[in-house]
């Protein structure tokens, strides 16, 4: 019998998968669903020819199936294995938790606080993690808990964060406009699990004051980027990216101004495709199912 969970309405499962590419994939997938009774919501595929690898996201009515979570993963973990398959499923009802981290712009912040308080962000915010105490205030009015962390000596402070993200169990780290260099080992412990918003199109203009280096440049279009953090500065695999044309009469404050939207829209869009577990990552790329 479907499990309680199976019976709320709104819930769904998402199965996301990605393997080498091999003839009678979408049919072995296909033909599980339909032995389980599972209803699907939506349907996304990719073969990367490159690669000769299978990317796949599908999204079902948790209340169509005849299993319930836990015999649905050990039912599929059997056709997992025959075709080598790199998998997960999750629940749509089941929030992850995000942890902020800002130091002094609070425009991403605001902005991520915000779509959390409206419902658009299908998570949970236990905590935000400043290096600048104005940003408290911020945390305040939505009544989450801050912590500020003193950066005098780096490695302490880096290790009171990741104290701070065990504590509260956080799944998914998000920089909002932080503006400290992650330490590798932190990087690398916290692999697929911290993403960052940069304030350019990347790969241009890496690094501090990437609008600067713009106008430096006389770009016609800026931009932002979403990624996933890893060792090498802003070189991450790119989730999202939005642009803006300029022209020859912006200032760099102009584009200091004007760009703000594509951080934000960049961040929010990254997060989300996340949070849906739209994201597939392989090698030094993404798929992302949007």
């Amino acid at each position: 019998m479907p499990s309680a969970e199976n019976n709320m309405d709104a819930s769904t499962y998402r199965v996301v998968i990605d393997c080498p590419d091999q003839v009678g994939l979408v049919a072995a997938v296909s033909q599980f669903f339909a032995s389980v009774n599972a209803s699907i919501l939506e349907a996304s595929h990719h073969t990367d020819v490159k690669l000769a690898r299978f990317f796949m996201r599908h999204e079902i009515a948790a209340n169509s199936l005849k299993l319930n979570h836990t015999d649905f993963k050990q039912a599929f973990a059997q056709l997992a294995q025959k075709y080598d398959m790199r998998w997960s499923l999750n629940s749509s009802r089941s929030k992850p938790k995000v942890a902020l981290l800002v130091s002094k712009e609070e425009h991403c912040l605001n902005d991520v606080l915000h779509r959390w308080h409206t419902g658009e962000l299908n998570c949970d915010i236990p905590c935000i993690i400043g290096n600048h105490k104005s940003m408290q205030k911020y945390a305040d009015w939505y009544e989450i808990p801050f912590h500020y962390i003193d950066f005098s000596n780096k490695t302490e402070a880096f290790a009171h964060i990741e104290a701070l993200i065990r504590d509260y169990k956080v799944d998914l780290t998000v920089l909002a406009r932080f503006m400290q260099i992650i330490p590798d080992d932190v990087c690398q412990r916290l692999s697929g699990k911290i993403i960052n918003i940069h304030h350019s199109f990347l790969p241009s203009f890496v690094g501090a004051k990437p609008y600067q280096q713009a106008y430096d440049r006389g770009v016609k279009l800026i931009g932002a980027t979403c990624h996933y953090v890893t060792s090498v500065l802003d070189e991450g695999p790119i989730i999202e990216q939005e642009v803006m044309r300029i022209s020859h009469s912006d200032s760099s404050d102009d584009m200091v101004r004007k760009g703000k939207r594509c951080e934000i829209n960049a961040l929010a869009n990254g997060l989300r495709y996340h949070i849906e577990d739209r994201v597939i990552v392989f090698e030094s790329k993404t798929i992302v199912f949007n």
